[in-house]
């Protein structure tokens, strides 16, 4: 949500965090050895849910689904014996053995899509599943959980088995934590303000801190180094805040920029 301020701004509207702006969505590529860059933007109604328009604004393999009755059907019909430990936070690997010990566990399952609707739009895939011991407290503070309690995160893919197996679908999956990144450094100050209320939300509305964002991180990449996967932030205070001296002679004020 981009916060807006007033009643006459138009698209705006009260999303499920309670603030009024406009809701944006955003589309993100990341290579190695740089930091991500938008690509692409979109406003959209403020009270839509977070899925709604994932479809029209990427088209990705890797698609997040809800815990629905036949999702949590599917993660109940995984077997025990197939969960493989995966390098997470506190993991460790056996030098012995050359596998992982965690906590942290992925399976997958074969899993149609859209089930419901006609033969010709359902999409046959598979659906990976990380699993991670539930960090709640146990019901009595003085008396050990008899069992772990698991959280499971699923998502749905169609990429074949024998590109990107289990484990490598579940790291290129938990990437998809790089927008939140990218929404911090793109609305943070000084990010260009709203439209105003007479204005249409469509070009400015997402597009400006989408271009402002670009354009520092062009300027980042250009200088190279650190500076390619450095926030916009950084690339602010680095490249674009040049600093100055300022004189005042004669009513005048000047300011002397460094001789580089």
């Amino acid at each position: 949500m981009i916060e807006v301020h007033g009643h006459g701004k138009q698209g705006a509207s009260f999303g499920y965090s309670g603030v009024r702006g406009l809701n944006a969505s955003a589309a993100t590529v990341t290579a190695p050895g740089g930091a991500p860059v938008i690509v692409a933007t979109r406003l959209r109604k403020g009270s839509a849910g977070s899925a709604r328009g994932a479809g029209r604004i990427v088209a990705d393999a890797l698609r997040t689904v809800r815990q629905n009755t036949l999702v949590q059907r599917a993660l109940a019909s995984i077997p025990a014996g197939v969960w493989t430990p995966i390098e997470y936070p506190n993991a460790i690997r056996d030098e012995a053995t050359g596998v992982w010990v965690s906590r942290a566990e992925v399976a997958e399952i074969p899993f149609t899509a859209f089930a419901s609707a006609k033969a010709s739009q359902q999409v046959p895939g598979r659906l990976v599943v990380r699993r991670i011991p539930d960090a709640g407290p146990p019901a009595g503070p003085d008396q050990a959980s008899l069992f772990d309690v698991w959280r499971f995160h699923a998502f749905f893919t169609t990429v074949p088995a024998d590109v990107m197996d289990t484990v490598a679908a579940d790291k290129t999956h938990r990437g998809h934590a790089i927008i939140e990144q990218v929404f911090g450094a793109s609305w943070a100050p000084p990010s260009p303000t709203c439209p105003p209320a007479s204005s249409t939300p469509t070009p400015r509305g997402s597009s400006s801190p989408s271009s402002h964002s670009t354009r520092a991180r062009a300027a980042g990449t250009i200088a190279g180094g650190a500076h390619a996967r450095a926030t916009t932030a950084t690339i602010r205070r680095r490249i674009s805040g040049i600093p100055a001296r300022i004189a005042t002679s004669a009513r005048r004020i000047t300011i002397h920029l460094p001789t580089a």
